[in-house]
């Protein structure tokens, strides 16, 4: 089975250099830009596009740690399941509730909004040092998924504080 990593030719893991990830899909994307195939059949024009899609969509799930690590999660017959799964450890939930009720506070107060932004985002940096331990050294795929979870909520955070100060 192709995966979005052997497509872009790079190792299955969570810790990724996005530098050669971004290669990647620029050099596979050559290969099927649709100048190639200007004077190809229409059967291979639509093959070309099919696989500039799925190019594509590999380098849109890689480049995003949280879509990355479902990925992973998911090669390995483990869903996320964010929808229907929302268990949490009780800290995490905890740490949530006093983020909602800082951001109630500072809303509005741009410097004190951008404090608690930094905060959320040393956070994510924890969350995907935990990641790429579980993920590409432990293989503990149940725990990884979880952390997903919890690294789905912080981007969320994270984009609606962003959101409030542009």
């Amino acid at each position: 089975m192709d995966t979005y990593f052997s497509l872009l030719g790079l190792p299955a893991n969570f810790a990724l250099d996005l530098t050669q990830l971004e290669q990647a899909w620029r050099q596979a994307s050559a290969r099927v830009h649709p100048d190639r195939f200007a004077t190809a059949s229409a059967a291979e024009k639509r093959v070309a596009m099919q696989w500039a899609s799925r190019i594509n969509q590999a380098y849109d799930t890689l480049k995003n740690p949280v879509k990355r690590a479902a990925y992973l999660c998911e090669l390995a017959d483990y869903t996320v399941d964010a929808e229907n799964n929302t268990r949490m450890d009780s800290a995490f939930l905890i740490k949530q509730m006093q983020w909602r009720e800082q951001l109630d506070e500072v809303r509005g107060k741009p410097e004190q909004m951008l404090v608690l932004l930094n905060a959320i985002e040393q956070e994510a940096q924890t969350l995907e040092g935990c990641l790429t331990e579980l993920l590409d050294h432990k293989k503990d795929f149940a725990l990884a998924a979880e952390k997903v979870r919890q690294l789905m909520f912080v981007a969320k955070i994270q984009n609606e504080i962003k959101s409030l100060l542009a």
